[in-house]
């Protein structure tokens, strides 16, 4: 458990907190590209505590201001999209892509006035179908994480962003602990008789043996279960700073799948999900399947609001009788049985009442690992992995090994670590 200190010290994010400088330093996922159009209407996006207006100029470029106009505080979403600019409906300043004010046309022609008025701004990159923002300082602006999904063609991959009530870590947490595998997410069938080597290996060793292994970019997690009796399943998941856990795919390598945990604000978080085939596009009924389908991995997602249907106040759709019947948790969706366990614990989880046990070993990690990344940086240390984009390009993989214990230096392991695009 953690100290009621540290807890807030670990949950906390708004402007000025150890947390919320630490994780500045870093690009943050902000919208989907195809959420904004060049002089369509602004949004109104909250991100670690603060309101900006977002929205694609006449040009295409990408604006992240202020959400209140600087005159007289005025919500800037409802702010006219012209002329490479949002000009504020209350009086017609108008702001470009930087924050500059252009005009003031309620201010005498001859007036210096809006040389010395400027909106807050933020730099943006896009990149993989999604807009990016720093909001750390100006001249400590990182690379951007080169991760592998990024780099497939757009027809190669799925994403979907949608927000939850409930704090960024206990979410990120529910990605660090394998040994829920075997419970949470299974159906019933899979458990009696499961159907491929994964469901075997998961469902007969429901207590896997923890490797982890810190390293600069976060940390990699081994989740070891027998298989054969020469042999181990591996489970290798990979958490990178400051929010992205990447999860074992299938055994063949022939997937990806990383999730993206981003604070909006201390009880609110923006969950992403990437799907990607290394090697081939993703086929309709496997874009489909992320959705839909006797078994989807978001169930209740809402393209038009970019939220789910299921929430705590529905117990996210639980069915009663299928828990009897069909599956362990009786919730459709592998996203919205995450979300019940991991948000359903309260906005923010008061730690000091838990009891971990051995199968708690990454999850302990995990909260030492990001206490200690933002005492770094207090301490002056700047974040390794914000600077050099290439410490992204480690993969999670899962693998059958033949049995001994230093698995880490195995050169078939070795192989599966590396990452298969180039």
């Amino acid at each position: 458990m953690l100290s009621t200190k540290d807890n807030e010290y670990l949950s906390r994010v708004a402007p000025g907190t150890p947390m919320g400088n630490w994780i500045r330093r870093f690009w943050t996922p902000l919208l989907l590209s195809e959420e904004l159009e060049a002089d369509g209407a602004p949004k109104e996006v909250r991100m670690y505590g603060e309101d900006l207006a977002v929205f694609r100029a006449t040009d295409g470029q990408v604006g992240v201001i202020q959400a209140l106009c600087p005159h007289r505080q005025a919500p800037m979403v409802y702010a006219r999209n012209e002329n490479n600019g949002l000009r504020c409906v209350y009086h017609g300043w108008n702001f470009d892509i930087h924050g500059h004010c252009t005009d003031m046309p309620n201010e005498p022609a001859d007036s210096a006035f809006k040389e010395k008025v400027r909106a807050a701004s933020y730099p943006v990159r896009e990149a993989a179908g999604i807009i990016w923002v720093y909001m750390g300082p100006e001249h400590l602006k990182p690379e951007m994480p080169d991760m592998e999904w990024m780099r497939v063609p757009a027809e190669q991959r799925n994403t979907a962003r949608f927000n939850l009530e409930g704090n960024w870590v206990q979410a990120l947490e529910g990605d660090v602990d394998s040994s829920h595998v075997g419970f949470l997410h299974k159906r019933l069938v899979d458990l009696q008789t499961p159907s491929t080597p994964e469901q075997k290996y998961q469902a007969f060793d429901k207590a896997p043996k923890w490797i982890i292994q810190p390293t600069d970019y976060g940390m990699m997690i081994a989740a070891r279960r027998n298989a054969e009796e020469d042999s181990y399943y591996w489970r290798i998941n990979q958490v990178m700073f400051p929010y992205y856990t990447f999860v074992a795919g299938p055994l063949d390598q022939s997937a990806g799948l990383v999730h993206i945990w981003v604070p909006t604000d201390d009880t609110h978080t923006d969950i992403w999900t990437v799907m990607w085939r290394v090697k081939r596009p993703m086929t309709q009924q496997e874009r489909e399947g992320m959705f839909g389908g006797p078994y989807p991995h978001i169930a209740s997602y809402d393209p038009a609001t970019h939220e789910l249907r299921a929430n705590h106040r529905n117990r996210f759709f639980q069915d009663r009788q299928a828990i009897k019947t069909e599956t362990y948790s009786g919730i459709p969706g592998i996203r919205e049985q995450d979300g019940a366990m991991t948000l359903g614990m309260g906005p923010i989880v008061d730690r000091t009442k838990e009891h971990l046990g051995t199968a708690d070993t990454a999850v302990i990690a995990l909260r030492r690992i990001l206490i200690s990344a933002a005492r770094d940086l207090e301490k002056g240390t700047d974040p390794v992995a914000a600077a050099d984009g290439a410490k992204y390009r480690n993969r999670a993989w899962s693998g059958v090994l033949k049995r001994h214990e230093d698995f880490l230096n195995d050169p078939e392991a070795a192989k599966m670590m590396e990452t298969l695009v180039p």
